[in-house]
């Protein structure tokens, strides 16, 4: 545990940071998972919709900097791949 002031302050932000980056990881894997679920299920407007917010979860989750750029371009891309599966 740390003694000096500005130390006690940074462990502090660090937890409410990680807080953050977790809500924000938890909310784009969700996303994801809800539209492979309408994919599965063959729903294709379901599924555009779900692919819809997917990728605005990923892009925000890149900009926050939770997840890297070639990661969510990587992400996007394989979410595209299996919206054209169902069309």
């Amino acid at each position: 545990m740390p003694n000096i002031k500005s130390a006690i302050k940074r462990v502090s932000v660090i937890d409410k940071k990680t807080l953050q980056n977790n809500m924000i990881k938890s909310a784009y894997k969700t996303a994801i998972k809800t539209f492979e679920a309408a994919v599965e299920e063959g729903n294709k407007e379901k599924a555009e919709v779900a692919f819809k917010t997917a990728v605005k979860k990923v892009d925000q989750a890149c900009t926050k900097g939770v997840i890297k750029a070639n990661t969510a371009s990587r992400k996007k891309s394989s979410l595209a791949k299996k919206l054209n599966t169902i069309k």
